[in-house]
């Protein structure tokens, strides 16, 4: 099960989140319905922009995209960690590396959307009268360019680093996912291109996208502060704070996991902070941006008459 001349690894062994059997049913039917709930909540989601016409803005465009994006990495996550609760999770180098690229693309995606969305309600709530011009179709459809391109060009730099590493030892990845660090923990050949790389992709992806927000949000409280009227800050300050809840929980965790050397032990910590940014994330993120929001809430109400009514 490792090696061609008994040297160099082919197949892998995904540990999963806990080895203690008591837990693993339990786990296995609360994470199936977690994955049931994304999956139903971010289709619904990107049904729901895509026929309300008086959706088509750019906060929901990017809305559209995150539910996209959410989707598709929970599809690349759940389905193998599933398996690993009722048999050994065996994956092969192959299976393992594709996993990675759409991990670490789908990931990076996610952190420069949220810095859209950011932005988006910066210069709606800041600079109004040019937010037209600002996020017009061409320039929204140019950031998206953006987001893809950066998430391509992260992957891959992740993925052919990996590609060049020999694995001949052990092959038990101590982890639910091919990740970098866990991966890069046992490499027989020297790892310091590759943690090169992750200090300069995780700089780039965690650190600026990080910071974006937290500029345009303190720049927004500013504006909210100076409106006058109570109801005026109220709106003001509903259209922004699910987006901040669905930054932090996102941004937090995955700095936790990221910000940190790449050689250091894989710990339950570890774990438990990729299921926040991985895993619970996207099942919240269709009810943080729907459940305060009234222009959802009529959209689907339009919406459930038209399919009634027809």
């Amino acid at each position: 099960m490792t090696s061609e001349n008994d040297s160099t690894v082919t197949q892998f062994i995904l540990q999963g989140l806990t080895q203690q059997p008591e837990l693993q049913l339990p786990l296995f039917f609360l994470f199936l319905t977690i994955y049931v709930v994304t999956v139903v909540g971010n289709l619904g989601l990107i049904a729901l922009i895509g026929l309300n016409p008086h959706l088509r803005t750019p906060m929901y465009y990017f809305l559209f995209n995150l539910s996209f994006i959410d989707l598709c990495y929970s599809c690349v996550i759940s389905p193998r960690m599933l398996v690993s609760f009722v048999k050994q999770n065996i994956i092969s180098y192959a299976e393992c590396m594709a996993q990675l690229f759409f991990f670490a693309f789908f990931i990076i995606d996610e952190w420069c959307i949220l810095t859209l969305m950011a932005y988006d309600r910066y210069v709606a709530i800041c600079k109004p009268l040019l937010y037209k011009i600002n996020m017009s179709l061409q320039v929204c459809l140019m950031l998206t360019v953006w987001t893809y391109s950066m998430g391509f060009a992260g992957a891959m730099a992740h993925t052919m680093c990996m590609l060049r590493l020999t694995f001949c030892d052990s092959n038990i990845i101590n982890h639910f996912v091919c990740d970098v660090s866990p991966l890069l923990q046992l490499s027989c050949t020297r790892t310091y291109i590759n943690e090169l790389v992750v200090f300069i992709v995780v700089g780039i992806n965690v650190t600026v996208p990080s910071f974006t927000p937290f500029v345009s949000y303190t720049r927004i409280l500013s504006n909210i502060l100076r409106i006058h009227s109570a109801h005026g800050r109220s709106k003001a300050f509903s259209t922004c704070s699910s987006h901040i809840i669905a930054v932090c929980l996102f941004f937090g965790s995955a700095a936790f996991m990221y910000l940190k050397p790449s050689h250091a032990e894989s710990l339950p910590q570890d774990k438990i902070s990729t299921i926040f940014y991985t895993i619970v994330g996207p099942m919240m993120n269709p009810f943080i941006y729907s459940l305060r929001n009234k222009d959802v809430h009529v959209a689907l109400s339009k919406t459930l008459k038209k399919s009634v009514l027809s």
